[in-house]
């Protein structure tokens, strides 16, 4: 439970510290225009992924919960090659945060770049979390 409550805390940091980095750039919640909105997005949304895989599946290693991560975001942006959530996206906010709009080659790499710290943190916690979670007094 314990697992799912921080992942969910996590998806709730990631998503709004992208929408403060858009506005402290004057920006609409679905704009990304300019490189730093733009990436900075990316990377937070695969954060956010990977921290929403350990909401659904609280005993996901970290390793498997970047895969799946990675593997889904790269999924959603090659499905911007169809042109599905392009037409989506011009009629729902939501989609258009979820789906993204068209394909950029360089968010396959925001993505990692987005995944990579999370992974980096969760291993470090789970290593820090063990004497608190020991039930037999150890040191």
């Amino acid at each position: 439970m314990r697992i799912r409550v921080a992942g969910l805390a996590a998806v709730l940091l990631f998503l709004t510290t992208a929408l403060v980095v858009r506005h402290l750039n004057g920006q609409r919640v679905v704009d990304s225009s300019g490189a730093l909105s733009q990436y900075s997005g990316t990377a937070l949304y695969a954060a956010m992924v990977y921290a929403g895989v350990f909401v659904l599946r609280p005993r996901t290693s970290p390793l498997v919960g970047a895969a799946a991560a990675l593997v889904f975001c790269w999924g959603v942006e090659c499905f911007q090659l169809t042109g599905i959530p392009a037409a989506l996206s011009a009629r729902s906010m939501l989609a258009r945060l979820a789906l993204g709009v068209s394909f950029d080659p360089q968010d396959l790499l925001w993505y990692a770049v987005g995944v990579v710290p999370a992974v980096g943190v969760h291993a470090w916690l789970r290593r820090g979390a063990a004497p608190w979670t020991r039930r037999d007094g150890g040191s």
